[in-house]
């Protein structure tokens, strides 16, 4: 089983990925970094003073995974949250840059949009600040948003759902959207997140890390081994994992040991990270299932889909910030 992807089929799915069409749901939030320089600590707490230079936005959460889709050249609707503020008026002017449409952005008064604002000295965080309202959208909000989606099904390839527990995805959204994908036959792709306790059963794909499977499956992440496919306590939590939610297919991240991919009735695949130097793992998740979804939507197997993903992750970890990779990038990187 070749682990490899030929560059020249690289570039087919590339060809292919950019003529495909995904809606991405779920919550939205605008990154902002301070970038600053350090000289001194302060007196009046032993905390470093960051002498402030400039600062810069991003789309962050599932609006950075539109950014990823866009930046791979798919055709990207966005639906989720915001708040009647400038930091919705900000987010929807950089998703237009980014190509994103973001006509499926409610704006709720009790809310506000989402923002991380992280202080960065010398390239490393020093702090991050969250702003936030995490209570979970009402019936008539996710109806709304539900509404919103189905009209725009038509043409669409996959669907991908950003839970990062800040109440736009809820089960009522959840299951709301399994019926419009199944007859469909559109493809829907979850980022889970195991804190919120969601039923993610018959989904096409899940894309936990590690802490993530561990905590859907209820075990206890005890041991390590430097084979992922040896180590006991994984497969044993991949085996809970698909048992209680039967996924498609069920990609698990890794972190420096790269990605693990179970599918029904195949055994697990583990494909070793290709990230050559690592500065910000921040967004990288999003960039996995992105890219992964997006080959999919190419036409690529499973385990295309894995390769594509794994070398899109190899390169925006070697960037600063919420990145993304462009497919002169990602071709290079399998040359």
């Amino acid at each position: 089983m070749s682990k490899t992807l030929p560059t020249r089929r690289v570039k087919s799915l590339l060809r292919t990925a950019a003529k495909s069409r995904v809606l991405v749901v779920g919550d939205v939030m605008l990154d902002q970094f301070l970038w600053g320089h350090v000289k001194r600590i302060s007196p009046e707490a032993p905390v470093p003073v960051v002498e402030f230079e400039r600062e810069s936005f991003m789309p962050g959460g599932a609006a950075n995974v539109a950014r990823n889709l866009t930046a791979l050249g798919a055709g990207v609707e966005l639906f989720g949250l915001v708040g009647k503020d400038d930091g919705a008026k900000r987010l929807r002017a950089l998703l237009k840059e980014d190509a994103v449409g973001s006509g499926g952005l409610k704006p709720v008064s009790d809310r506000m949009t989402t923002r991380k604002t992280r202080v960065v000295a010398h390239q490393q965080q020093v702090v991050r600040i969250d702003r936030e309202t995490k209570q979970a959208g009402d019936h008539r909000t996710t109806q709304r948003l539900l509404s919103a989606v189905e009209k725009d099904l038509d043409g669409t390839d996959a669907i991908v759902v950003g839970d990062y527990n800040k109440g736009v995805v809820t089960q009522e959204l959840l299951e709301g959207l399994r019926a419009l994908c199944r007859p469909r036959g559109i493809w829907l792709s979850l980022d889970p997140k195991p804190s919120h306790q969601l039923d993610i059963s018959g989904l096409s794909l899940i894309t936990p890390n590690r802490g993530e499977l561990f905590e859907l499956a209820g075990l206890t992440d005890e041991t390590r081994h430097p084979n992922p496919l040896r180590d006991k306590n994984l497969m044993s939590a991949v085996k809970a994992v698909q048992a209680a939610y039967q996924p498609a297919l069920l990609l698990v991240t890794l972190s420096e040991q790269g990605m693990l991919l179970a599918q029904r009735g195949v055994q697990p695949v583990v494909i070793p990270t290709v990230a050559q130097e690592v500065y910000d793992v921040s967004g990288a998740g999003d960039t996995v299932i992105a890219s992964f979804t997006a080959a999919i939507a190419a036409g690529a197997s499973p385990l295309e889909a894995t390769l594509f993903a794994n070398h899109a992750a190899g390169v925006v970890v070697g960037k600063i910030g919420t990145a993304t990779v462009t497919p002169k990038e990602l071709a290079a990187s399998f040359a």
